[in-house]
């Protein structure tokens, strides 16, 4: 027995992501985009159409000093913000400049310092009415900081590995047994 190629008897790899979510908004947002993903020539759809379809986890944050930071360069100035993930306040920043941000969500405090500076914070429907092929936008995306990916990679204590090892604890190590013969 063996896989009939020609017949196309195997599931070849396929490198898009598809969303598995109950949340309507973010349904119709997915069916837009890959609409205007198909209909236009733009890169900027395709790639908000991907990020779109990211699970929750990998969609990280970003805060409003790391976006005022991004946009304050003299390239940026002027441009709309584009975030696929969730905006976050950061209370460490005292004056936010006027900012136009599309996100996913903002937190209440987020929204509420960009509105008072007189920026907008705009949704992606919005955003597709204003900037439908990107023009004048900038995509952003927060820091990967998760704790789970340290512990990816090659075995700790290989060659070149960085890996954090896994312990049950400060006596009792998991990597005991490796050097014993």
């Amino acid at each position: 027995m063996g896989i009939d190629l020609i017949a196309g008897g195997r599931i070849k790899r396929r490198n898009f992501r598809e969303a598995s979510t109950p949340n309507a908004y973010l349904r119709l947002l997915i069916k837009l985009y890959s609409f205007l993903a198909r209909r236009t020539d733009s890169k900027f759809n395709k790639t908000i159409l991907k990020r779109l379809n990211q699970s929750r986890v990998t969609r990280y944050p970003i805060s409003i000093s790391r976006i005022t930071k991004l946009l304050s360069t003299p390239n940026n100035q002027g441009k709309i913000a584009v975030v696929v993930a969730n905006v976050l306040n950061d209370e460490r920043l005292l004056t936010v400049p006027k900012l136009t941000v599309a996100a996913l969500r903002f937190t209440e405090q987020a929204r509420a310092r960009i509105l008072a500076s007189g920026g907008t914070c705009l949704t992606f429907d919005q955003l597709a009415q204003k900037a439908p092929n990107g023009e004048n936008t900038v995509l952003l995306r927060g820091p990967r900081r998760r704790v789970a990916l340290k512990y990816f990679g090659p075995a700790p204590g290989s060659r070149h590995s960085t890996t954090r090892p896994r312990t049950l604890g400060p006596k009792k190590s998991r990597t005991r047994n490796i050097n014993r013969k």
